[in-house]
């Protein structure tokens, strides 16, 4: 499901072209263009993809020639037991591919949220490397899981019903944390 919106802000980041939201059902439900008013926003999130399936849609990414794409993938790759070295594959593969194919749009990519707490150290270690990756293809890394982990590594409950999806108050504060990577 894709969602365009535009709405025209002096000085906008999206001048050039639109911030494309990039990922699986977590992104799907976010309403960026909502959050982020000034900007074309492009929701390019599908519910149930994992990074093969999002590798699998970048040639419909690249022809829109975006400004900025912001990338949030992995999750449901634990979902179908993936291990981290797939997880960690997949998404350098992605990053890889847009900084190649677009190599004049900025590249952020936002950490694997947690979830229950059996998957807190696979999702750290995925977060680790990605972390690690990102500045050799240019991409900005935000780190959403101090905001939204419990101690323990579960997803907070403040942000979520079902350990896994993120309801309103974790969208506007995924937004906030985005906002200064978008607005520069």
């Amino acid at each position: 499901m894709t969602d365009a919106r535009s709405a025209s802000a002096a000085g906008s980041a999206a001048t050039a072209g639109p911030v494309v939201f990039l990922g699986d059902s977590l992104t799907e439900a976010g309403r960026w263009d909502q959050y982020f008013p000034d900007l074309e926003v492009v929701n390019a999130g599908r519910a149930g993809d994992t990074t093969a399936d999002v590798q699998d849609r970048l040639d419909a990414v690249i022809e829109q020639r975006p400004s900025v794409v912001v990338l949030m993938v992995g999750t449901n790759d634990f979902g179908l037991r993936a291990t981290v070295e797939q997880v960690v594959r997949g998404t350098e593969n992605i990053l890889w591919t847009l900084h190649h194919e677009l190599p004049d749009t900025r590249v952020v990519v936002v950490s694997v949220l947690p979830r229950e707490r059996e998957r807190a150290e696979w999702i750290r270690q995925v977060n680790i490397h990605v972390r690690q990756f990102a500045p050799s293809v240019k991409a900005e890394f935000v780190d959403l899981w101090p905001v939204f982990a419990e101690e323990d590594g579960e997803l907070s409950p403040r942000f979520t019903s079902d350990r896994l999806h993120v309801n309103e108050d974790g969208y506007s504060a995924w937004a906030e944390a985005l906002r200064p990577h978008l607005t520069a």
